[in-house]
């Protein structure tokens, strides 16, 4: 049976106020004149819509990551970093919250995971007092922002659980202001902070906890610039067992006497699907958009990525894997790795799904610029629905020197294993029978003899792994701080 369609909803009033009645503002100009709409400039430059039916978590998280101008290190679309509901993957894949809806937790995990600042309260972890000084401290600074989590029914407005960015805060008449994400359905809204409160304070039926809000503002550290985890389908939960709980007892359950028979046991167990698990961050870009030299800002991020990739080729653990892969006959050629990285492009530029897309062909060269080569770049021809697209990858690489002479180094399995290995946790070592090789091992992965590039880049991995492990044993919606190491 059909669904009859709907345009958008009257919004009970009272109890909300909408923002664009006189009423409205009047509410504005007072809480404008006080200093209390200070986020809301920031918000509503980058305020969106959300795209689905049960993504307000999303779009709530989108908006506000957008307006802490937190680069997320990848493409969207075209050559744009930039937030997106369709790249908020981490922590819960987008076919289970465009179904399901996400909880409390996840969006909090979510954030951490993008790179963000966190401080989550359910209600029952702290008072309507706090609350109201936390939005005051929010409403008062452009760096940081609040999510609130409610239930519309307070409201008397239709559906149950939402969430949405608190825009401002008006003192004198104790009311907040909602920038509803569900634009289809009402208005940006003024609310009574007690019954917004009232609203939060309510149990939400999927984890049978009481909703909350959060405060997000800018981290110490950027996103990771190489690597990236993960979920884009349920397959992350295997993976981050395994790397997490049958990692350490394989080495310790298993007589291993070197470094080789360690990585050996590793790799042997490891999930096929593991390559869908940890990627590198690939620079993507619509070839018929961009002329052959590359821009001021690609070549500076693709010479940082280059820093990235020459630390990990350097370190005795790649060493080791490297000389590992090649007695096992792994073999990972730029052009497939390329092939893989552009129908993701494209999926990312198209927004449809990367089982639509094959890569015909790819195609490497290297751009010059005005006295030397700028980077390489791998052109691939993407096929879909008999439609071609040409993808852009600019892919960084390092020099090492050998008898034939100068040889490029490009990303390869070689050193998404390492950078892995090196993001778990070092207890994961502390198994192993033989002492001294439990020492080199520790050795090989110890963060201290890290340039700091690469410590940031472990960093990251390592705190995108916790946060998977978190929700993986349900634990996202007890726990929210961030990561400790």
């Amino acid at each position: 049976m059909a669904m009859a369609s709907l345009y958008r909803r009257s919004l009970p009033s009272p109890p909300a106020i909408d923002f664009s009645s006189s009423e409205g503002k009047k509410i504005f100009n007072e809480a404008l004149q006080k200093g209390t709409m200070e986020g809301f400039f920031r918000l509503i430059s980058y305020f969106q819509t959300q795209s689905e039916p049960a993504y307000c978590g999303l779009a709530s998280l989108s908006v506000v990551l957008n307006a802490l101008s937190i680069d997320p290190g990848r493409k969207w679309k075209g050559p744009w970093r930039w937030f997106d509901e369709s790249m908020l993957d981490c922590c819960e894949p987008l076919e289970v919250v465009k179904e399901k809806g996400i909880s409390f937790g996840k969006v909090v995990c979510l954030a951490h995971c993008s790179g963000a600042k966190v401080e989550a309260f359910r209600t029952n972890q702290t008072t309507i007092d706090d609350f109201r000084k936390l939005v005051m401290k929010c409403s008062t600074s452009e760096n940081c922002h609040m999510i609130s989590t409610y239930h519309r029914g307070v409201f008397k407005q239709t559906g149950s659980g939402h969430f949405s960015p608190i825009g401002g805060y008006n003192a004198e008449r104790d009311m907040a202001l909602i920038l509803d994400v569900a634009r289809f359905k009402y208005p940006p809204h003024w609310v009574p902070l007690k019954l917004l409160w009232e609203a939060m304070d309510s149990i939400d039926d999927s984890t049978g906890k009481r909703r909350g809000f959060m405060l997000i503002s800018r981290p110490h550290r950027e996103p990771g610039l190489l690597y990236t985890l993960s979920c884009k389908d349920e397959s992350w939960i295997s993976i981050a067992k395994y790397l997490k709980e049958d990692v350490p007892r394989l080495v310790s359950s298993q007589q291993v006497d070197s470094v080789e028979k360690i990585l050996s046991v590793v790799f042997k167990s490891l999930p096929s699907n593991f390559n869908t698990f940890i990627r590198w961050v690939a620079e993507l870009r619509i070839a018929e958009d961009t002329k052959q030299n590359l821009s001021a800002e690609e070549k500076s991020r693709l010479n940082l990525k280059q820093v990235v990739l020459k630390e990990v080729h350097e370190t005795e653990l790649f060493k080791h894997i490297s000389k590992f892969l090649s007695t096992v006959g792994y073999e990972d050629s730029l052009t497939y790795a390329a092939a893989k990285a552009c129908c993701q492009g494209a999926e990312i530029l198209s927004g449809c799904s990367s089982k639509e897309f094959c890569c015909r062909e790819t195609c490497v060269t290297c751009v010059k610029g005005p006295g030397e080569a700028e980077g390489t770049v791998v052109t691939g021809v993407v096929v879909r629905d008999g439609s071609e697209q040409n993808v852009d990858l600019l892919v960084p690489s390092t020099q090492t020197n050998c008898e034939c002479g100068p040889e490029a180094n490009f990303p390869a399995g070689n050193d998404v294993f390492t950078v892995l290995l090196l993001a778990l946790p070092p207890q994961t070592w502390s198994g192993i029978k033989d002492q001294a090789l439990m020492q080199e091992m520790k050795q090989l992965i110890s963060m201290a003899s890290l340039p700091t590039m690469l410590q940031e880049e472990v960093l990251h991995l390592r705190r995108q792994l916790q946060l998977l492990k978190r929700c993986q044993e349900n634990k996202e919606e007890e726990d929210f701080a961030a990561p400790a190491f």
